[in-house]
């Protein structure tokens, strides 16, 4: 998802809070912002906080700590608004990347450039193996972001599948990304066993697009 979109989220919660608080006589707005209404927009800071920057950023870290702050739900929402703030500013310059999400990006690109390059010249099946294996890549990249061990009890490798069901349960993204990773893999499969009449031109294309946004909404 493009970050123009979180901005869009979270000025609409700054601008609706600015206009109540503009009508209020006290600093808090506890006058004009009702506890249901202060909620509401705690609420909705929370999860586009979440949305564009993550539940391991420091952002949603900071956001907790005041939540558990004892206090009133205006006290809350006033102190989340300036975290709002923060990270439309931090968007909008481009400082919520990190330069190890940036070099892992910029290697991944790469990578499905010369898938890219493979499918518009016939190779749809080398395009789907290379595209596939980026896909692989960039999980264990975002299991290691996570915490999350790559290796099972035994010391193996564990399987992509697993990997993407463990990343779902520790919110890294949501399951209708998991479904869709599921039929990547399966697509990069087919190429990698000969099963090539399973799959055509233009689904390798769509994987490769499918991949490539991926990585842009779930940098690691």
């Amino acid at each position: 998802m493009d970050k123009e979109i979180f901005i869009k989220q979270l000025e609409e919660i700054i601008l609706e809070y600015s206009e109540l608080e503009n009508k209020s006589q006290y600093n808090d707005g506890s006058d004009v912002i009702t506890d249901t209404k202060a909620q509401e927009l705690i609420t909705r800071i929370l999860a586009s906080v979440e949305r564009a920057v993550g539940k391991q950023s420091i952002y949603f870290a900071h956001a907790g700590k005041i939540l558990l702050t004892e206090s009133c739900d205006t006290y809350y929402l006033k102190k989340l608004i300036g975290i709002a703030n923060s990270v439309v500013f931090d968007l909008k310059a481009g400082y919520t990347t990190t330069f190890e999400e940036l070099i892992h990006s910029d290697i991944f690109s790469d990578f499905l450039e010369m898938a890219e390059y493979l499918v518009s010249n016939g190779y749809k099946d080398a395009s789907a193996v290379i595209a596939g294996s980026t896909l692989e890549s960039h999980i264990k990249l975002l299991c290691d972001k996570f915490k999350i061990n790559i290796l099972n009890d035994k010391g193996k490798s564990k399987k992509t599948d697993l990997l993407n069901a463990e990343l779902v349960k520790a919110t890294a993204y949501n399951q209708l990304e998991q479904k869709s990773i599921t039929a990547w893999l399966g697509l990069r499969n087919d190429a990698a066993h000969g099963n090539y009449n399973k799959y055509d031109k233009k689904q390798v294309e769509n994987l490769i697009d499918g991949i490539k946004n991926f990585i842009v909404r779930n940098q690691a």
